[in-house]
């Protein structure tokens, strides 16, 4: 059965560059991104790597912590992140897990239980369903998933827009329609009366019955 939506992220302990973690505990009471790569040195993953360090700020600026994981010994990982420096402009600050022995990526449904225990000898296409990205809550739970193949680069102002519309509507009864940006109106969800939703959003346009939008809360 694979991870979904409001599943507990599952819980591990492993080696990265910033030494020795629980997963759990390093999250603390942030929201947390986890990003998978299939191996190292891999052209698209060295420019997304440098891309999430690049806006690591905005990260920051909304609570989230960043973790990598790539199917390679930690050993490597100071290698590659020489790498995403000369190609990208970035240093990596945050933590990469070594997944030497596959057991993260088995954790989180990447990869089978037949793949192996090693990481030894496995080309990046054993790997291609290590593409994946989670946005993961405070409470520990997994509000996102994104899979990518590994020749689609992942967009980040996405990841970022989508984690500004789950904080606001888990603060407010409030849902993000389409293509939703920061300060642009937002729909008011069924659970809110018309005359509850008065007294908390002021006025409001009803479309169809079921689809009425208000201003962004706090905007």
């Amino acid at each position: 059965m694979g991870l979904r939506i409001n599943d507990t992220a599952p819980d591990f302990t492993a080696e990265t560059t910033q030494g020795t973690i629980n997963f759990h505990e390093w999250l603390g009471d942030s929201w947390g991104v986890l990003v998978s790569h299939p191996k190292n040195f891999t052209p698209v993953c060295t420019t997304e790597l440098g891309t999430m360090a690049g806006l690591d700020g905005e990260f920051k600026k909304r609570g989230v912590k960043l973790i990598g994981i790539s199917i390679d010994p930690v050993s490597d990982h100071g290698r590659w992140k020489a790498d995403i420096k000369t190609a990208t402009g970035f240093e990596v600050d945050y933590p990469l897990i070594g997944d030497k022995d596959l057991k993260v990526a088995k954790l989180y449904d990447m990869l089978p239980a037949e793949a192996g225990d090693s990481s030894d000898g496995r080309t990046p296409a054993d790997n291609a369903t290590v593409r994946s990205v989670y946005v993961i809550g405070p409470d520990k739970k997994i509000k996102l998933v994104l899979t990518y193949p590994m020749t689609t680069g992942r967009n980040f102002d996405e990841i970022l827009r989508a984690i500004d519309s789950i904080q606001l509507t888990a603060k407010h009864q409030v849902a993000t329609p389409a293509n939703w940006k920061q300060g642009e109106d937002v729909i008011i969800t069924a659970a809110v009366s018309n005359e509850d939703a008065e007294k908390r959003f002021g006025s409001f346009e009803t479309i169809l019955p079921y689809l009425r939008k208000t201003k962004q809360p706090g905007a």
